[in-house]
């Protein structure tokens, strides 16, 4: 197991990844941790010789900003606030999710900006590193002061309250405590407000769908290049001089990919009968490369919050101020998230149409994929569920980051509504999965109708891998385990 160091430089999302599919264990470097306690000594010097209101440090919080809080109530104040902050509803955070906001917590509170304790990141990073999740809710953030109701809850066990899952088991906080002889921390002024006031549940989410995002686009490529041999397709649309004079480059990247994943292929080489193909699949340059340039844009976006100090208010002891302003805003990542889930959609809503035309009986292929149809209904009822889930993809596009609702008695009353831009994505990303494996099961089938033709050696050996898992169906059986090890395969084997 190797140990990583947070050590105020950039992480990239990659980096994040491999810590987390790694299993890592990470520490906070010299240069964070002095920078870390730079800022609470001057925080706490700041409270000594200020006499004006703090928001969130000796005041009230939300509309109660103008409210004075006095000195001997101030720790008092923060853990009130984790405590009433903590009203998350819905399902459960998956714990792969948990565990990466536990990280991307750290990262952010590890600039020395925040005002926290050195022992309260160590705490979140012991947590990290023994695999000790708390236990957080869906549904509760608007994504506005930071996603304060799953942050509550994921701050929570650090005062011994709340519950965890720790070595297979979901059990109360301060017993875990206990018995790893740990005491609950102490909060210190402005603690409970850098803990909650923060964009980690988003970016959480969002960081983990732009990976998966960029699995899925390879993928598909892949599972794409497969259908267009299993129907015959055309290679023209692939060529770099029709491609390079659109000048959009995820197009030319999509064009470049298919070009060699077909390189060698018989099936590609031989003079076909047919002028063009449907847009499913002469267009899907365009559509993939379309896609792609979208899952950049979002990768650049949520890279750059990942590493940036998104809790309020924020600390600059070097210049003696302490700024109340509205980093915590979820826009950038809400708007993104919307973008992303469209673009996964198209990819999902093309590979359908593809699926339809596979099974439709031209181009040589019989009738839903199987050499008896009408005795066999083959492959007719899968792509009903693909379309079936392309179209909840389609409902969950609806723009999470367009709405807004008033909060707290109007002083927040413009929120970014991230956190279930973020859920749906979730769901944009795991229908997604489906649908793929739904291709290459398709993709699959037709293709063992071009023998004795091969395609080319990369596709040949994707082809060969799946059928360990995926047999050739011949005569009617039970779909759906097969549907189930499909998606399995598409998650786990093409990365």
């Amino acid at each position: 197991m190797k140990n990583y160091t947070i050590n105020n430089t950039w992480i990239s999302l990659q980096e994040v990844d491999e810590i987390l599919h790694g299993h890592h264990t990470i520490e906070l470097g010299n240069e964070a941790r002095i920078a870390i306690q730079k800022c609470r000594t001057f925080l706490d010097d700041k409270i000594k010789r200020h006499d004006k209101l703090i928001y969130g440090i000796n005041t009230g919080f939300g509309s109660l900003c103008n409210t004075a809080i006095e000195e001997s109530d101030l720790e008092q104040l923060q853990r009130n606030l984790v405590l009433s902050h903590a009203c998350g509803a819905g399902e459960e955070v998956p714990q792969e999710l948990v565990k990466r906001m536990l990280l991307l917590k750290v990262i952010g509170l590890s600039h020395g900006s925040s005002g926290v304790q050195v022992a309260t990141i160590e705490r979140l990073i012991y947590f990290f590193n023994n695999t000790i999740l708390p236990v957080v809710y869906q549904q509760g953030s608007l994504g506005a002061s930071g996603d304060l109701a799953p942050l509550a809850h994921l701050s929570l066990p650090l005062l011994g309250e709340g519950e965890v899952f720790f070595q297979g088991q979901k059990r109360p906080s301060m017993e875990v405590l206990k018995a790893l002889h740990l005491e609950p921390i102490v909060l210190q002024s402005k603690e409970g407000l850098a803990l909650l006031n923060g964009t980690q549940f988003m970016s959480s989410y969002a960081s983990w769908s732009v990976s998966r995002a960029q699995q899925l686009w390879s993928n598909w490529n892949k599972v794409a290049a497969m259908s267009l041999e299993g129907y015959d397709g055309r290679l023209n649309p692939f060529q770099s001089n029709v491609n390079e004079i659109r000048n959009q480059q995820g197009q030319i990247q999509t064009a470049s990919v298919f070009r060699e994943l077909l390189a060698g292929s018989e099936i590609i080489s031989q003079e076909k009968s047919h002028v063009q193909d449907p847009y499913s699949f002469r267009c899907i340059p365009q559509v993939h490369g379309a896609s792609k340039d979208a899952i950049d844009y979002c990768a650049l976006i949520v890279e750059r919050e990942i590493n940036a100090v998104t809790d309020n208010p924020t600390i600059f002891p070097d210049e003696d101020d302490v700024v109340s302003a509205g980093n915590f805003h979820g826009q950038p990542l809400a708007i993104s998230m919307d973008f992303l889930a469209i673009a996964l959609a198209e990819l999902g809503s093309i590979s359908e149409r593809r699926v339809y035309k596979l099974i439709s009986g031209t181009r040589g292929l019989p009738a839903f994929l199987v050499a008896n149809p009408g005795l066999n209904s083959g492959f007719m009822i899968p792509q009903y569920a693909a379309a079936s889930v392309v179209s909840q993809n389609k409902q969950l596009c609806t723009p999470a980051s367009i709405d807004t609702i008033d909060s707290s008695n109007g002083q927040e009353d413009h929120v970014s509504m991230g956190a279930n831009a973020a859920t749906k994505l979730y769901r944009v990303v795991e229908n997604c999965f489906t649908i793929q494996g739904v291709e290459l099961m398709n993709a699959a089938q037709a293709l063992e109708f071009r023998r004795p033709l091969k395609s080319s050696q990369v596709i040949e050996e994707l082809f060969t891998e799946y059928r360990t898992q995926v047999p050739f169906i011949e005569n009617d059986q039970y779909l759906h385990p097969l549907m189930q090890k499909s998606a399995a395969f598409v998650k786990a084997k093409l990365n």
